[in-house]
C-alpha cells in the first residue's frame, strides 16, 4: 500500500510540482493550503509523514509544527526560507525530524523524506535497554522514564539509540553524523546540540544538570554507563 503524505503548502504550482513528482515515486500526497486545513487533515491519523513549509497565510509553521508534537510523533520535514538558520533551529527544537532549505531539488526531497519515513517506521529486535530507571524499547521505538513514556521524535530517539549502545564511550559529532545517515545535520548546524537538549528535557531529572547525556568539552557526547 503507497504510504500517505500530507504537504502543507500553499503555492500551488510548487504544491503540484511536489505532489506530481512523490507520487511518481509511489506516494499518495494530499495538499493543505493553510494551517486550519493542515491540522484538520492530521486530525484523521492517516498520514506516515509531513511535509511543512513555514510560511503560511494562516498561521506560522511553527506554531503548526508545536501543535502537532502535543498529541503525535508522526516524522515532520520543514520547508524553510535559504538562509533562516533561526527558524530551523526553532523548528528542530519544537520537534520538527529534519529540514530542507528553499529553493531544492526534488531527488533531494525524496531522499530526505525516505530517511524520515526509515527511521519513524523502522523497528529493531525485540530488545530493551535498561539504565537504572531508563529504559529504551527499541522494539516499541519507545523510551521510558520511571515508566513514563518520553516524547522524543523518531530523530532523537534514533540518536539516543546510537549513544546508549555505545554507553561508556565518547561520541564526537562526526561520529553521530556517521551513524545516523540519510540525516540533515551539517558539521557547522547546531542541529546535534538541538536534539540533545530536547532528549535531555524529556529523560534527565534536571536538564541543566545532565547525569544520563553527558558533555564532554572539546570530543562530544557520552550515554553514562551506570545510571540511578
Amino acid at each position: 500500500m503507497s504510504e500517505k503524505i500530507l504537504l502543507v503548502e500553499d503555492d500551488p504550482r510548487l504544491a503540484g510540482m511536489v505532489q506530481d513528482y512523490l507520487g511518481e515515486a509511489g506516494y499518495l500526497v494530499t495538499i493543505a493550503p493553510n494551517g486550519v486545513e493542515a491540522l484538520s487533515k492530521q486530525k484523521s491519523g492517516v498520514f506516515s509523514a509531513i511535509i511543512l513549509d513555514l510560511m503560511l497565510p494562516d498561521m506560522d509553521g511553527l506554531e503548526i509544527c508545536r501543535t502537532i508534537r502535543t498529541t503525535d510523533n508522526i516524522p515532520i520535514l520543514m520547508l524553510t526560507a535559504k538562509g533562516d538558520a533561526m527558524d530551523r533551529v526553532v523548528g528542530l527544537e519544537l520537534g520538527a525530524d529534519d529540514y530542507l532549505p528553499k529553493p531544492f531539488e526534488p531527488r533531494e526531497l525524496l531522499a530526505r523524506l525516505k530517511a524520515i519515513l526509515r527511521r519513524g517506521g523502522a523497528s529493531g529486535k525485540a530488545e530493551i535497554l535498561r539504565f537504572g530507571r531508563l529504559e529504551i524499547d527499541r522494539d516499541a521505538r519507545e523510551v521510558r522514564l520511571d515508566a513514563r513514556i518520553c516524547s522524543l521524535t523518531s530523530h532523537q530517539f534514533d540518536m539516543l539509540d546510537v549513544l546508549a549502545r555505545s554507553a561508556g564511550r565518547v561520541l564526537s559529532r562526526d561520529a553521530l553524523m556517521d551513524a545516523l545517515k540519510g540525516t540533515a545535520l551539517e558539521a557547522f548546524d547546531r542541529s546535534i546540540d538541538v536534539h540533545i537538549s530536547r532528549i535531555r528535557a524529556e529523560i534527565e531529572d534536571d536538564a541543566k544538570k545532565p547525569k544520563r547525556v553527558i558533555t564532554v568539552r572539546g570530543a562530544g557526547y557520552l550515554f553514562a554507563r551506570t545510571q540511578d
